[in-house]
């Protein structure tokens, strides 16, 4: 049987790296925090890529069919800058938004990543407090950036991590990357300071679900959380097919039937992971269970792509151009209004249609890859 192509996917860029234009609208109002979307959500997390380029060929979200030599990344030009990034959240600040994620890519790729979280870690919103800074990497240059992340103001850290099998893992990153290098780089951030670790396995049925229990073995009683993630369609690369998802139910249940687990409140409203914790205290785990339990009602989050275009849901689409906004005479009032417009008129809810003709790939619509957008 031969197997169906990857299609190529289409560049970000949409005329020449312009998304659709924000309404700034034609009275401005003064910032606030309360603006909600269609379906009564408020704006609170923002998640920014700084690159979309990665040492990784994941299967799931860069697999090397597609992003091979020639495909054609960003210039530098395309980019935002630092300083961009920077005004950027600092006007998201003033709308209620309190966790900034730093994504990719791989984050880490962007040279001097570390002075632009120091720019971050000087931002605060209204009532005085800092800005939530966490950053998502696949932990391969860690061992190398952890101390100047952590002296930068970055608090948290998320590792991605998709098995300990090292010929599984390698097959996963597609690129012969070993799992002790991440497991060092986990430990470079530990010895560093950061004290509020996560690791994230996306979990593919028939590829690594047999490292379920091995994965939870490993980092309990560590003080790193792990977080299991069900198999997503995100973009149009990589394959997505029902059949490789596991239900984050099962992926309890295998752990459960070795070390027993309790469920726990969420740390705050919107969170999209399920908390589990193990009842001899020795830690705990999560679920991401995007595919089979929707969150979509609960959902706070915008996301900044690595060109500028802000983005609504993780299966958008579109974007909307704010790079364009921020390189012309736009003041921050005119931005700021553009982007409550922007939230306010949001009806995203991908994941409640998924299966329906809306949510089809056999339409022909293009999804934005996570490459660009961060998981």
């Amino acid at each position: 049987m031969v197997e169906k192509a990857i299609p190529k996917v289409i560049p970000i860029r949409i005329d020449e790296g312009k998304g659709l234009t924000p309404s700034i609208g034609a009275q401005l109002i003064t910032p606030h925090s309360n603006t909600q979307d269609k379906r009564g959500r408020i704006l609170r997390d923002l998640r920014i890529s700084v690159t979309d380029r990665c040492n990784f060929r994941c299967t799931y979200c860069m697999p090397k069919e597609v992003f091979d030599q020639n495909y054609p990344y960003l210039s530098h030009k395309e980019l935002l800058s630092f300083e961009e990034i920077a005004r950027l959240t600092s006007i998201f600040s003033t709308l209620g938004v309190e966790k900034i994620r730093l994504t990719g890519g791989e984050p880490l790729l962007r040279k001097n990543l570390e002075v632009l979280i120091e720019m971050l870690a000087q931002i605060r919103t209204p009532d005085g407090k800092p800005l939530d800074l966490t950053l998502t990497t696949n932990g391969s240059i860690l061992r190398k950036k952890a101390v100047a992340l952590k002296t930068a103001g970055l608090q948290r850290l998320t590792v991605s991590l998709d098995g300990l099998d090292d010929a599984i893992f390698k097959k996963m990153n597609d690129v012969e990357f070993p799992v002790a290098d991440v497991l060092d780089g986990i430990a470079a951030a530990q010895e560093a300071g950061f004290e509020n670790i996560k690791v994230n396995m996306v979990v593919k049925k028939g590829t690594n679900d047999h490292e379920i229990v091995s994965m939870a073995k490993h980092f309990k009683g560590s003080g790193v959380i792990l977080r299991f993630i069900e198999f997503m369609d995100v973009g149009s690369s990589n394959g997505w097919n029902m059949a490789g998802v596991l239900p984050s139910k099962e992926v309890i249940a295998r752990i459960n039937a070795v070390f027993p687990l309790q469920a726990i409140e969420a740390n705050y409203s919107g969170e999209v992971a399920q908390r589990w914790r193990y009842v001899d205290g020795s830690g705990e785990v999560g679920v991401i269970s995007s595919v089979t339990q929707t969150f979509c009602h609960e959902c706070t989050r915008a996301r900044i792509s690595t060109d500028g275009q802000m983005y609504l849901c993780l299966f958008a689409n579109e974007g909307f151009d704010f790079k364009t906004m921020l390189r012309s005479e736009k003041s921050d009032l005119e931005i700021a209004n553009a982007i409550m417009n922007t939230w306010a008129g949001r009806d995203d809810h991908y994941s409640e249609i998924r299966g329906s003709h809306t949510a089809n790939q056999s339409t022909g619509a293009r999804k934005v890859e996570m490459s660009y957008i961060g998981g």
